[in-house]
């Protein structure tokens, strides 16, 4: 057997990639990083790259971050490890709990532990069925979200996820079902206004509740701004409409914050940037600002109370995971909160969000860029064929991996979502990095539609 040599032969020799262009990598090679300084990275071969993405959203602090490393080997050198189950858990497990209680919009909360965003939004679906048939309700499974909605991955959030691409897996499971994507500039009908298309998503939530039956439904999970569906903000007052829906028929809402939460919106949650208050929050990314995997499902107190009361009833919670609370994950998470509040990350955000937008909105006179949209720092550019009639692209132009493919050949990272490109720079970021980060993608977006026409 020959033994590859070159970093790219041995990742594709050994490696399985998920959530990878085969075509691109077959073509043009892997990337294999070695380490990071603030928001840019450095592979093998020394080149480096400005990473518009943080990592997958949530590198934010960097990836060197003094403090967070800090906190990370103090965790280590004093309990390396351990579990949350049979009453047992570590000191640092109760200190994030507090913390997360907190700084939370919730008056009291509770809070389970996971190793990442999927196994939160599966953990807190087994918690919706586990109180309704605790509670004389077994019929109340049915779970609602939205078409282009991102959930995660196992087998139940795959089922919440939006996306055409889990049919391979012939999923989603029944139960599962995907209500209208709240992005007015693709999907609002002609002539109707943003508060018609609102109106017009209320009615569809009302309608489906009548056929289904409120009594079938056990929640409704919407992400403040859907990320991984290629950065939409809701229309204009769409939680300010469905929210009163859901407590009308007594469906919990839960809010998908494992992009949102921690500032990427602006606001430490993205329902503060929205306005509302849900039934409960998922957290991850930004939880621990990438280094350490963890995700949280943080109750709020209705469900919190009615949970507790279920499993008193049987005397456990017949669930969880082996890392679950992890000592280090919560020391680092701690820490990466208090970065995030208190060493300016928060307010750096919201200083350079106006410099955010107007540099996408610079890059949105393209003939070829239909929209730009974010918030915060979150943002993304649809590419179209015809700018005024919307018109996409052919697919098999592959126009926003090419256009993630240059950028990358001029050592900027930044992710091809549909027919966007999507910007999630990290919180650390200054104006002349945000200058860097717009040129190149700029030089990319001329250079590509110049070849395509």
């Amino acid at each position: 057997m020959t033994i590859p040599q070159s970093w790219d032969a041995r990742a594709k020799s050994a490696s399985f990639f998920g959530f990878t262009d085969f075509p691109s990598i077959n073509e043009r090679g892997t990337v294999i990083v070695t380490h990071g300084k603030g928001p840019y990275i450095y592979d093998t071969e020394g080149r480096s790259y400005l990473d518009a993405n943080s990592g997958l959203w949530n590198m934010v602090a960097g990836f060197d971050h003094e403090g967070l490393i800090a906190a990370a080997k103090a965790q280590f050198d004093t309990f390396p490890g351990y579990h949350a189950f049979f009453g047992r858990m570590s000191d640092q497990t109760v200190m994030l709990s507090e913390k997360l209680v907190a700084v939370s919009p919730f008056e009291r909360a509770k809070v389970f532990y996971t190793n990442s965003g999927s196994e939160a939004n599966d953990t807190m679906v087994k918690m919706l069925w586990f109180l309704n048939a605790s509670e004389g309700n077994p019929q109340k499974r049915k779970i609602l979200t939205r078409v282009n909605g991102y959930h995660g991955v196992t087998v139940v959030s795959a089922s919440m996820t939006g996306k055409p691409y889990n049919s391979v897996f012939g999923l989603p499971l029944d139960g599962f079902i995907h209500l209208g994507c709240p992005h007015y500039w693709r999907f609002g009908a002609a002539g109707e206004t943003e508060a018609e298309f609102t109106a017009r998503l209320g009615r569809e939530l009302e309608e489906t509740i009548a056929r289904e039956g409120a009594d079938t439904i056990a929640g409704f999970f919407a992400e403040p701004v859907q990320g991984a569906g290629g950065v939409i903000p809701p229309s204009q007052g769409y939680f300010q409409t469905i929210v009163p829906i859901l407590k009308k028929h007594g469906i919990p809402l839960i809010a998908d914050e494992v992009i949102t939460g921690f500032g990427r919106t602006g606001e430490m949650w993205g329902c503060e940037t929205y306005g509302f208050t849900p039934d409960a929050i998922i957290s991850s990314k930004n939880l621990t600002a990438g280094f350490f995997p963890m995700g949280a499902v943080i109750l709020g107190p209705d469900l919190a109370d009615r949970l507790q009361a279920a499993a008193d009833a049987i005397e456990e919670f017949p669930h969880g995971f082996t890392a679950s609370g992890h000592p280090v994950g919560c020391a680092i998470a701690l820490k990466a909160i208090d970065v995030i509040e208190n060493e300016g990350l928060l307010e750096n955000v919201r200083s350079l969000t106006p410099y955010f937008e107007a540099g996408l909105a610079r890059l949105a006179e393209n003939p070829n860029i239909g929209e730009w949209r974010g918030k915060g720092l979150m943002g993304a550019l649809e590419a179209v064929k015809d700018k005024d009639t919307k018109t996409p692209f052919d697919g098999s132009l592959s126009v926003s991996e090419r256009i993630a493919n240059t950028c990358t050949d001029h050592g900027l990272l930044c992710r091809p979502l549909g027919q966007s490109i999507v910007l999630a720079p990290a919180f650390i970021m200054t104006e002349p990095q945000m200058d860097e980060m717009f040129d190149k993608l700029g030089a990319a977006l001329k250079q590509v539609f110049a070849e395509v026409g």
